[in-house]
Protein backbone atom coordinates (compact mmCIF):
# COMPACT_ATOMS: atom_id res chain seq x y z
CA UNK A 1 0.00 0.00 0.00
CA UNK A 2 1.26 3.40 -0.89
CA UNK A 3 1.11 6.13 1.69
CA UNK A 4 0.92 9.67 0.36
CA UNK A 5 3.77 11.88 1.34
CA UNK A 6 4.22 15.62 1.19
CA UNK A 7 6.08 15.28 -2.09
CA UNK A 8 3.68 12.76 -3.70
CA UNK A 9 0.11 13.49 -2.68
CA UNK A 10 -2.56 11.00 -3.73
CA UNK A 11 -4.57 13.82 -5.23
CA UNK A 12 -3.17 16.88 -6.90
CA UNK A 13 -4.30 20.17 -5.44
CA UNK A 14 -7.18 21.86 -7.35
CA UNK A 15 -4.91 24.48 -8.93
CA UNK A 16 -2.79 21.77 -10.53
CA UNK A 17 -5.72 20.00 -12.25
CA UNK A 18 -5.24 20.03 -16.03
CA UNK A 19 -8.16 21.86 -17.69
CA UNK A 20 -10.29 20.38 -20.47
CA UNK A 21 -13.61 20.86 -22.17
CA UNK A 22 -16.83 19.46 -20.88
CA UNK A 23 -19.06 17.40 -23.11
CA UNK A 24 -21.57 20.25 -23.34
CA UNK A 25 -18.87 22.68 -24.50
CA UNK A 26 -17.72 20.23 -27.17
CA UNK A 27 -21.30 19.68 -28.39
CA UNK A 28 -21.94 23.43 -28.55
CA UNK A 29 -18.73 23.93 -30.54
CA UNK A 30 -19.70 21.14 -32.96
CA UNK A 31 -23.16 22.69 -33.39
CA UNK A 32 -21.63 26.10 -34.19
CA UNK A 33 -19.27 24.56 -36.75
CA UNK A 34 -22.15 22.60 -38.31
CA UNK A 35 -24.26 25.75 -38.70
CA UNK A 36 -21.33 27.61 -40.26
CA UNK A 37 -20.65 24.75 -42.70
CA UNK A 38 -24.33 24.53 -43.65
CA UNK A 39 -24.41 28.28 -44.39
CA UNK A 40 -21.26 27.95 -46.49
CA UNK A 41 -22.73 25.03 -48.42
CA UNK A 42 -25.91 27.00 -49.13
CA UNK A 43 -23.87 29.94 -50.41
CA UNK A 44 -21.77 27.63 -52.57
CA UNK A 45 -24.88 26.03 -54.09
CA UNK A 46 -26.34 29.47 -54.79
CA UNK A 47 -23.17 30.61 -56.56
CA UNK A 48 -23.12 27.41 -58.63
CA UNK A 49 -26.74 27.93 -59.73
CA UNK A 50 -25.98 31.55 -60.60
CA UNK A 51 -22.96 30.51 -62.70
CA UNK A 52 -25.07 27.91 -64.52
CA UNK A 53 -27.76 30.52 -65.21
CA UNK A 54 -25.12 32.91 -66.57
CA UNK A 55 -23.79 30.21 -68.89
CA UNK A 56 -27.34 29.45 -70.12
CA UNK A 57 -27.99 33.13 -70.83
CA UNK A 58 -24.72 33.47 -72.74
CA UNK A 59 -25.51 30.43 -74.89
CA UNK A 60 -29.07 31.68 -75.44
CA UNK A 61 -27.73 35.04 -76.57
CA UNK A 62 -25.42 33.30 -79.04
CA UNK A 63 -28.43 31.45 -80.48
CA UNK A 64 -30.46 34.66 -80.81
CA UNK A 65 -27.62 36.64 -82.37
CA UNK A 66 -26.86 33.81 -84.80
CA UNK A 67 -30.50 33.65 -85.90
CA UNK A 68 -30.63 37.44 -86.42
CA UNK A 69 -27.32 37.42 -88.31
CA UNK A 70 -28.65 34.61 -90.50
CA UNK A 71 -31.58 36.83 -91.53
CA UNK A 72 -29.26 39.72 -92.36
CA UNK A 73 -27.04 37.48 -94.47
CA UNK A 74 -29.97 36.41 -96.69
CA UNK A 75 -29.63 39.77 -98.47
CA UNK A 76 -33.39 39.92 -98.96
CA UNK A 77 -36.27 41.07 -96.84
CA UNK A 78 -37.60 38.18 -94.79
CA UNK A 79 -41.30 37.44 -95.04
CA UNK A 80 -43.45 38.74 -92.20
CA UNK A 81 -44.57 36.08 -89.77
CA UNK A 82 -43.14 33.71 -87.18
CA UNK A 83 -40.96 30.67 -87.37
CA UNK A 84 -39.37 28.34 -84.86
CA UNK A 85 -35.89 26.91 -85.18
CA UNK A 86 -33.62 24.82 -83.03
CA UNK A 87 -30.16 25.85 -81.89
CA UNK A 88 -27.52 23.79 -80.16
CA UNK A 89 -24.67 25.40 -78.21
CA UNK A 90 -22.21 23.49 -76.02
CA UNK A 91 -24.37 20.38 -76.14
CA UNK A 92 -27.48 22.25 -74.96
CA UNK A 93 -30.58 22.57 -77.11
CA UNK A 94 -32.47 25.86 -77.33
CA UNK A 95 -35.61 26.84 -79.23
CA UNK A 96 -35.44 30.16 -81.10
CA UNK A 97 -38.69 31.80 -82.13
CA UNK A 98 -38.24 34.51 -84.78
CA UNK A 99 -41.05 36.97 -85.34
CA UNK A 100 -40.84 39.35 -88.30
CA UNK A 101 -43.21 42.35 -88.32
CA UNK A 102 -43.63 45.35 -90.53
CA UNK A 103 -42.67 48.77 -89.24
CA UNK A 104 -43.77 52.34 -89.97
CA UNK A 105 -40.92 52.56 -92.50
CA UNK A 106 -41.55 50.31 -95.51
CA UNK A 107 -37.80 49.74 -95.89
CA UNK A 108 -37.44 48.30 -92.39
CA UNK A 109 -38.78 45.22 -90.66
CA UNK A 110 -38.82 44.57 -86.93
CA UNK A 111 -37.38 41.18 -86.01
CA UNK A 112 -37.81 39.67 -82.55
CA UNK A 113 -35.87 36.62 -81.39
CA UNK A 114 -37.07 34.77 -78.30
CA UNK A 115 -34.92 31.95 -76.95
CA UNK A 116 -36.39 29.31 -74.67
CA UNK A 117 -35.29 26.05 -73.14
CA UNK A 118 -37.66 23.37 -71.83
CA UNK A 119 -40.59 25.78 -72.22
CA UNK A 120 -38.99 28.58 -70.19
CA UNK A 121 -38.13 31.86 -71.95
CA UNK A 122 -34.51 32.78 -71.30
CA UNK A 123 -33.89 35.78 -73.52
CA UNK A 124 -35.52 38.17 -75.99
CA UNK A 125 -33.68 40.32 -78.53
CA UNK A 126 -34.96 42.58 -81.28
CA UNK A 127 -33.47 44.38 -84.24
CA UNK A 128 -34.40 46.13 -87.46
CA UNK A 129 -33.64 44.60 -90.84
CA UNK A 130 -33.48 46.90 -93.87
CA UNK A 131 -33.71 46.46 -97.62
CA UNK A 132 -30.50 45.78 -99.46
Amino acid sequence: MHIPTAHHPARPPPAAVIGGFTLIEVLVAIAIVAVALAAGLGLSMSLTRQAERGAELLLAELCARNALAELRLLRQMPAAGSRLQSCEQSGRRFDVSLSVRTSADADLLQVYAQVSQRGSVLLQLSTLVGRY
